[in-house]
This record gives structure tokens, C-alpha cells and sequence, in this order.
């Protein structure tokens, strides 16, 4: 092999085959279009389209065989804007789980890092996990349940950060670079330059380099190796982008599971077994920690990150600004000697701008003020800028030096020495005079080039004396501040909300949400009734959405007490309510919401750019002619002979938001024939009579068409198009919905404009009275928007302490409910090393604050086994909270007592209280003996077996049984 070192790059040979730049992201994203282009067209059009990008006839016809044959083997191609998870099974019976994705390795390789490291979490074991430009393969071993899909490939955007850059530590590449890292520095010198070095020496000699840095947490070599693969050669940020999007739902994830490999799948495989060819190269668990262990702050400047900070209070800026060019009434100056502190301070003014800034009956003196000044060469004229201005005599070589004023004749001679830093002097003092600046600000007041700005600030900031960021309301672009002027302007702000009113604790907002919502808990003569219940509870849920498994067992019967399925199909068959798909979930399952039918047009998201194959176009046409059409109608006005390909055509467009029902009834037979987040108890099906005897026969499918299909299908209504108007609805449908709608809960909606634009709403609300900005809940900042009356009644469900001992009031609710707190507007609790909970970062990644999520996640199983914590301050259970599908929260007087994850296996407690957790066991068994789940199996509790634990004993307590593997309890 012959290697030629490129311009500006060193030549070296590749780690392993195939060890290039990978994919980028703007390629794989063409890529994809093209195979939807081809994938979604009639055969002569797409020969046509790969006809022109050059292909002959043979490449076209093998080509259009193998994305035929891909479609064949899983029912879908994957494409930029649909990624396919296949599961099947290998030689040895164990599964093999692909993700098939267009995104290259850039994406792929971070990607499988994270999918890994969740493995390893679920079951404890390694799941050989390998990425390529088209996918990701994985190893489960074969199991009783059933394999993992969609959900093992599934991040929170804010966290895939920090689990790759935890996990980067462990893998064979990290220990490639550190290797080549170490060499650069002359770390690793080789004892004679002219021969050739054995490789396993090198990495031997590598290994014990690591393990001794791994002692010292800013070791610039482990810092520069986590850069250089952070940065270099995987593309962190395209990953995040790519989960946004993929949690807004804008690219769909589907399942599948074959027989055999598909034929995309047979080529991720054929690269399998060389992927792991220098595994054996990771370095062991102790020495990740050299990785775990980086001094965060220095990673994060060799990174480049920005810290988010919250939005300041901008009249406390134009007040702090004010002061701090003497502006303010008490602070201006007075006399001579006020003139020369003014210039001493502030640095060159002229004589407008010392008017300015002195007392009102002496603002006719400046001029004079400044010629005494200059005669008793206490300042001195200079010019720079085109402009004439006095400068304080200790200026003189500051000036000379870094702008090149010439001074004038006689300056004395103790003012005109150099100084150390002339210019960065002139630019510190500008910053300690003004409020957050842009460089553009700075080298125009100063009278210099941006880039020469941009330097000293630099440089200044690397002192800790500016600090860079983004810091006013409103502006856009980087900014820098004074390190004190910062400092002061926080803390007035804070000062400035605690004077307007006195905030809640998080607790009772938690307490009061579900309240406003009309959950009734244990109390269920609190409820709403009947048919008008069940639309006050849509009216206010209007366009939230929720898993569909989730609506009539936990979120609907927790706010109406005497709520059946009939009474949301009067309301459904009548038109009053409509519902639409907001997105698929594992297995059956996808998200729903309810609309008012006179407000569905401001409460519909905007529909997403969907692809349509020819069927589903053809529904598409015959639906828009208006009306409903029946099962069979629809099929013969489409003319479908495939009873099973138009159903899952019709629900391809229920599930983005083109097509709905006007019953329920096909969900729920979809939701009973599938896996679902939440399960349900099963009912016994109605048989129907032949007619000449009186056996029933079982439910199939009919001349009617199948349970998936009944009722009248039809196209969902446009929603609005008015920026504003809709802008204005969804604003005044959060203030009902959440009483108090904060950053969190914005996002949490995935509002079009996100908060900024739901902000600028608000506060125009404010200025008309129609709703009031503060700091109602605690530590949730300044941006917090509600109503007179709503804080009112927030207030009052803060605990008085003096009012002794209450009963305990303990709710349970799905994760995904509005009127769970957690997660959205409350940052999720983080676990202590008792099982206690304490507080920590929001969750921004499960609709929590955005940008101030949690960046560090869970530690790896070295720091499990000896005991510590890890970032958060909390020990490692290799499971996290989140607004996550089938996940169920307990509240105890509205702390979060208890996270039951899917299914129940894994359980963490936040709370070591026993009266606290026995209301908390108390609330879980009796939603599963109402039938809002259908059963529940806990394993584990924080990371340990469940039996034998304060929360097993309470839960047996309470209806769950003991089993060989954990607690079970049944409907």
C-alpha cells in the first residue's frame, strides 16, 4: 500500500478496512432521497430517474432488484426520512437486530456507541454492537421475551452527548488514537527512529500510558484523543439533530421481524467479523475512567461548547448599563474631580458625553471641567476615530501603544512607559463598562478591527476576566460580558422576580397540575362525569398527544370516575370530537390526539411532508372529494383487491396525520391485536350468531372489511395556515391546559416556533392583561406566564409547616399524561446512594427544559463497582426517567416517588421514606386492580433485586406476588 501525505495532513495508514471519513450527513441524507425517489415511483419513472444519474441498464435493472427485494423481505426500504429496525435470527438462534439508516458512519458510529451502552444497561452484556454508512447491527442473545426494537435505538437528543463521550473511553478507536495522539507528543518515542516498531508493542506500551493518565483528569493527551474522535471523526451533531428530528416525529421508525437477513442486511453483515479485529484493543474497565474522569470545564472549552444560560431580565440590562456608564441619577459625577474620574473610569469622552454624565446644574461646565483638567496635565487632548476627545493622563501609553494616538508635546514622562497589555487593558475596561457586547460593539467604540477584538477577547477570556455566551433577550450571535458585570446582572435579576412574587416550591406545582387537570386519584368522587366530563377533559387536552394505549386506561378514566369507551364514541359518531395520529410507536401502539371539532384547525400540527406510495395517493384523492367512505366503499372507489395492503396503507396516513374514523373502533381493534406501551386487560369478544343455529362464531373479517378497518374513514381537516392566529390559539390552550406554562412545557408540546415564538405571544397576553409574567414556581426562571386567578389557586397548595401531619395523597399516572409535571415543566428528580431523591437537571431530551437537560447520564460499570457517583452526583442504576410510552409515574403529595419503566421490570425509587413508599405501592396496586395496566412485573428496584427490599415488602403488601424472578400482579 502506498500512502501520499495530503496538503496539510499527515499520512497514515487506516485503522482497519474501510477506516475513512465515513459518510457525512448531507451525503447520506441525498442518498436516502434517492432510494424514496426510486423506492416510491412506478417502475418506468424510476428507470428513468436512476437512468439519469448515469447508471447503464444492467446497474439500473440490479439497482430497482435490490431495493424490490429489500421491500419484499420487510414491507419497507429505508430512506431519509424512514429508517427500518429489523430483527431476526442468526446461526446460533440469537437475535440480530439491524438498524437500517442512510446516514453514514459520522452518524452511525457515535450512534452504536450509545446503542451499546444501553445494552449492556438492559441485560448486563456486551451486545457486539457495529456500525457502517447504511446501518447498525447488534447482538442479543436469545431470550424469553420479546427482543428489543425501535425503542433500543431511541435517545433523548440531550443526552446522546454525554453517553458517547462516557462510553468514547472504552472503544477500540479511542485506544487507536490515543496511541497516535501520545506519538505526536513524543509520549511514545521509539528507541530507535530507524526501525520499524512491532504494533503490539506500541499498544502495550500505549495501554500503560493510559492507565497512568487516567489519574490525572486534565491529561491533555486523553483530552485531545476525546477531541480528535469527538470532533474528527464522529459527528456529534448531526446525531443530535438527527434525534430531534426523529422525536419530532418527522422521521418514522418502523419494526419488522424476518426470517432471514434481507438483502440489506446481508451486506451490513458481510462486514460483521472484521469489525472486531482490534476489540481486543479497548482498554479495560479501570482504564475508561480516564475518560469518565475528564475535568469537565477544560473538555468543554476543547470542544467548543456554549453554555445556555436563562434569559436575563432586560430591564434590569438597561438599568445595570445605566450605572455603568454613569448615567443613572446617583451615579453621576460633579466637579473637576468627578470629570477625571469619568475619564479615568470609562476611558476617552468628549465633552457631550461628560455633560451627560455629571450633575444637571453642572452639565453647562463640561468643557471647562476638562480645559482645567488639561492645564494641570492631569488629561490630555488626543484624537483617534476622526473624533477629538480628552483621555486621563494614565492613558497616554495604553493610547500610543494600542491604537497609535500620538501623544502630545510635553507629556510627562512617568506616562508615557509601556505597559504590559495596552490593548488588553482598553478592551477589559470596555467590557467592565458596558452590559453584553458583540465584538462588532467593541471594535467600535474602541476604534479597532473586529479580528483584532476578537483576539484580545480571546485572550481575556482565557484569564476568566470576560466570559462568552449568549445573554440578551431577543439577540442572536455570540456575545461577551464582564466577568463581574455578569455576576451582578444575574443576581439582580433573581432580585428583581423574588420582588414581584414569591415563588412555590416544584412540589406543589406538581400537586396542583393534576388538579387543574381534574385527576381525581384515590379521591374519585373529585372526577368529572359522564359524556360533558369526557369533552371538558378534551377541551383541555385538545391536540396533546398521548400513547392511543394510553388514552382509555390511564389518561381518560383518571379524570372522568364513571368513563366507558361508549361515551367517547357518542362524542367521536356525532362530530363533536376528532381524532388523529401524531406518530407510530413500538409495535401496534402510536400517539393520538383529541380535537374539539369547532377548534381542530388551531389545535392539528401542521401536517409533515409524508411520502406517499400510489395507494395511499389514491385514498388521498377519493378521501378529498369530502364525505366518509366505508371499509368497502373505499376499496372499490380505489379499486384494491388487497384487503391487507389497504389497511395498512389507510393506517400509514392515520398515524401522520392525513386520514382519521369517526369511531375508535379500529384502534382499539389495532391496539388488541398488537404489542402496545400500555397493556390492557383483554376483554372477551362479542360473538355474533350464524343464522340458522345459535353458535357463535368468532370475530373475522367480514364482507364489511376487517375490525382495523370499521367505521367511516375520511380526510382529517387542514389545519390553520395563519402563523399568528394559530400562534395565539395554542398560547391560550397552554395557559389552559398547564395553568402555568413555562419553558418545559412548551417544548414539551413540540409547539411550531418553540418557545421563543410562544414567548413573544405572552408577552403580548401581558400587555393586554391577559396574563401575567413571573417567577411563580421556583427555579424554573424568569420566563413563567399565567393568570391571576390560576397563582391564586397555585398558591394555595403549598404546605404550611406548621400545619402538622396530613394524610399521605399518592397518584399514579402515566409518564406521557399532561398532567405529569415531570419530565416538562420539573426538572426529573436524580437518585441518591440510599434510593433518597434530590434534585437534578431537567430532562430537556423527554420534554423537559430544553438545554438545560442533564449532560452526563449514567456511569459505566467501573464506577458501579467501586462504589462512586458519577457526574449528577448520583450512583449509576443503568436506567433513567423519562416521558417515555407505557412508563408509569407515583406521586406522593406531588413528589415523584416511584418511575415504573414499560412492563414493569425495572422500577427506580426516589424517595427512602416508609410511610412515603407504602402509599406509593398502595396507588401502583390498585391502577393495575382497576385495569389501567394489565399487569406489571418488577425485577429490580435502583439496580437490585426487587425481593427483600422496603418497596418489595410494600408492594406485596399491597397485591403483588412473589415469583422467582420478581413481583407480579395482574388485573
Amino acid at each position: 500500500m502506498l500512502v501520499t501525505p495530503a496538503f496539510g495532513e499527515p499520512g497514515k495508514l487506516p485503522f482497519w478496512k474501510g477506516d475513512g471519513l465515513g459518510r457525512p450527513l448531507e451525503l447520506g441524507r441525498a442518498i436516502g432521497a434517492f432510494v424514496r425517489e426510486l423506492s416510491g415511483s412506478a417502475v418506468d419513472d424510476a428507470r428513468a430517474r436512476a437512468g439519469r444519474v448515469g447508471l447503464d441498464d444492467r446497474a439500473v435493472n440490479n439497482l430497482l432488484a435490490f431495493l424490490d427485494d429489500q421491500k419484499k423481505a420487510t414491507g419497507h426500504v429505508p430512506n431519509d426520512r424512514t429508517l427500518v429496525v429489523e430483527r431476526f435470527r442468526d446461526e446460533l438462534g440469537d437475535w440480530r437486530v439491524v438498524l437500517h439508516s442512510p446516514y453514514g458512519m459520522q452518524v452511525h458510529a457515535p450512534w452504536a456507541l450509545a446503542v451499546g451502552a444501553r445494552v449492556t444497561e438492559l441485560y448486563g452484556i456486551d451486545g457486539a454492537t457495529m456500525a457502517n454508512d447504511d446501518g447498525i447491527v447488534v447482538r442479543i442473545p436469545e431470550t424469553d421475551g420479546e427482543p428489543p426494537g425501535a425503542d433500543l435505538f431511541v435517545f433523548e437528543p440531550d443526552e446522546l452527548d454525554a453517553i458517547v463521550t462516557r462510553e468514547v473511553g472504552g472503544s477500540a478507536l479511542f485506544a487507536s488514537r490515543f496511541r497516535e495522539c501520545a506519538a505526536r507528543a513524543l509520549l511514545l518515542p521509539r528507541y530507535n527512529p530507524g526501525r520499524r516498531s512491532p504494533l503490539w508493542q506500541q499498544r502495550q506500551r500505549a495501554s500503560q500510558l493510559l492507565d497512568v493518565a487516567r489519574k490525572f483528569p486534565a491529561f491533555p493527551i486523553v483530552l485531545e484523543t476525546v477531541r480528535e474522535v469527538l470532533q474528527d471523526v464522529y459527528d456529534l451533531p448531526a446525531l443530535t439533530s438527527l434525534a430531534k428530528v426523529i422525536e419530532a416525529r418527522r422521521i418514522k421508525i418502523v419494526e419488522t421481524t424476518t426470517e432471514d437477513a434481507s438483502p440489506f442486511a446481508r451486506s451490513l453483515l458481510f462486514s460483521y467479523v472484521g469489525a472486531f479485529m482490534y476489540e481486543g484493543d479497548s482498554p479495560l474497565a479501570e482504564r475508561r475512567a480516564a475518560a469518565l474522569s475528564l475535568d469537565a470545564g477544560l473538555l468543554s472549552e476543547l470542544l467548543g461548547r456554549a453554555e445556555l444560560r436563562e434569559l436575563l431580565d432586560p430591564a434590569v440590562i438597561a438599568r445595570t448599563e445605566l450605572e455603568l456608564q454613569r448615567l443613572a441619577p446617583d451615579r453621576r459625577a460633579k466637579g473637576p474631580e468627578g470629570a477625571a474620574d469619568l475619564l479615568r473610569i470609562l476611558g476617552p469622552l468628549d465633552a457631550e458625553e461628560v455633560a451627560a454624565r455629571l450633575e444637571p446644574d453642572e452639565a453647562g461646565s463640561a468643557a471647562d471641567h476638562l480645559d482645567a483638567l488639561v492645564a494641570g496635565r492631569r488629561a490630555l487632548r488626543v484624537s483617534f476615530g476622526g473624533q477629538p476627545r480628552v483621555a486621563a493622563i494614565e492613558d497616554a501609553s495604553r493610547l500610543r501603544d494600542a491604537l497609535g494616538v500620538p501623544l502630545p508635546i510635553g507629556t510627562p514622562m512617568a506616562f508615557v512607559e509601556p505597559v504590559a497589555d495596552p490593548l488588553g487593558d482598553l478592551v477589559g475596561r470596555y467590557a467592565r463598562t458596558h452590559g453584553p457586547f458583540t465584538i462588532a460593539d467593541a471594535a467600535t467604540g474602541i476604534g479597532l478591527g473586529s479580528a483584532v477584538i476578537a483576539d484580545t477577547l480571546a485572550r481575556l477570556g482565557a484569564q476568566r476576566r470576560v466570559v462568552e455566551g449568549e445573554f440578551r433577550p431577543g439577540a442572536s450571535g455570540s456575545e461577551w460580558c464582564d466577568v463581574e458585570v455578569l455576576r451582578r446582572l444575574r443576581s439582580r435579576s433573581l432580585a428583581a422576580l423574588r420582588s414581584e412574587v414569591e415563588p412555590v416550591e416544584r412540589a406543589a406545582y406538581a400537586r396542583f397540575l393534576p388538579a387543574w387537570q381534574h385527576v381525581a386519584g384515590a379521591d374519585r368522587e373529585r372526577g368529572l362525569r359522564g359524556v360533558d366530563g369526557v369533552l371538558q377533559v378534551i377541551e383541555q387536552l385538545a391536540g396533546a398527544p398521548v400513547p392511543a394505549s394510553a388514552w382509555e386506561t390511564l389518561v381518560l378514566p383518571a379524570r372522568v370516575r364513571d368513563y366507558t369507551p361508549a361515551m367517547l364514541d357518542e362524542l367521536t359518531s356525532t362530530g363533536e370530537v376528532i381524532w388523529s395520529g401524531a406518530g407510530t410507536l413500538a409495535g401496534a401502539d402510536g400517539w393520538v390526539s383529541l380535537h374539539l371539532a369547532d377548534q381542530v384547525a388551531l389545535t392539528l400540527p401542521e401536517p409533515d411532508a409524508h411520502d406517499t406510495d400510489e395507494l395511499q395517493r389514491e385514498i388521498l384523492t377519493t378521501l378529498g372529494t369530502g364525505g366518509g367512505y366505508f371499509f368497502r366503499q373505499l376499496s372499490d372507489a380505489v379499486g384494491s383487491t388487497d384487503d391487507t395492503a389497504l389497511v395498512t396503507a389507510l393506517w400509514d396516513l392515520v398515524w401522520a396525520g392525513l386520514v382519521t374514523n369517526d369511531t375508535l373502533s379500529p384502534l382499539r381493534a389495532l391496539l388488541a391485536g398488537g404489542s402496545t406501551a400500555h397493556k390492557t386487560p383483554q376483554r372477551a369478544p362479542r360473538g355474533r350468531m350464524y343464522r340458522g343455529g345459535r353458535m357463535p362464531r368468532p370475530d373475522m373479517p367480514t364482507r364489511t372489511g376487517p375490525p382495523t378497518a370499521a367505521g367511516r374513514w375520511s380526510i382529517v381537516p387542514l389545519a390553520e395556515t395563519d402563523a399568528t392566529v394559530r400562534a395565539a390559539g395554542t398560547a391560550e390552550l397552554l395557559l389552559e391546559r398547564y395553568g402555568v406554562v413555562t419553558r418545559g412545557s412548551v417544548m414539551t408540546e413540540r409547539v411550531p416556533g418553540g418557545f421563543a415564538l410562544t414567548y413573544k405571544v405572552l408577552a403580548g397576553f401581558e400587555d393586554t392583561g391577559r396574563a401575567r409574567r413571573g417567577y411563580f414556581i421556583e427555579t424554573l426562571g424568569a420566563a413563567q406566564f399565567s393568570t391571576g386567578g390560576t397563582v391564586d389557586r397555585l398558591r394555595g397548595f403549598t404546605r404550611d409547616p406548621d400545619a402538622g401531619e396530613r394524610p399521605l395523597v399518592a397518584l399514579t399516572l402515566a409518564a406521557t399524561d399532561p398532567a405529569n409535571a415531570y419530565g416538562a415543566a420539573l426538572p426529573w428528580p436524580r437518585l441518591d446512594g440510599s434510593g433518597g431523591g434530590s434534585e437534578a437537571g431537567p430532562d430537556a431530551s423527554d420534554g423537559g427544559v430544553p438545554g438545560a437537560g442533564d449532560p452526563a447520564g449514567d456511569a459505566s460499570a467501573a464506577i458501579a463497582e467501586s462504589g462512586s457517583v458519577d457526574a449528577r452526583g448520583e450512583r449509576p442504576t443503568g436506567h433513567r426517567a423519562g416521558r417515555k410510552a407505557g412508563a408509569l409515574v407515583v406521586l406522593v403529595d406531588g413528589e415523584l416517588v416511584l418511575y415504573v419503566e414499560r412492563g414493569g421490570k425495572t422500577v427506580l425509587l426516589f424517595d427512602d421514606d416508609e410511610a412515603v413508599i407504602r402509599a406509593a405501592a398502595e396507588s401502583l396496586g390498585g391502577i393495575v386492580r382497576r385495569g389501567g395496566v394489565a399487569k406489571l412485573a418488577i425485577e429490580k428496584v435502583n439496580g437490585a433485586f426487587i425481593l427483600g427490599t422496603p418497596l418489595g415488602t410494600a408492594l406485596q403488601e399491597h397485591g403483588f406476588s412473589a415469583t422467582p424472578r420478581g413481583l407480579r400482579m395482574r388485573s
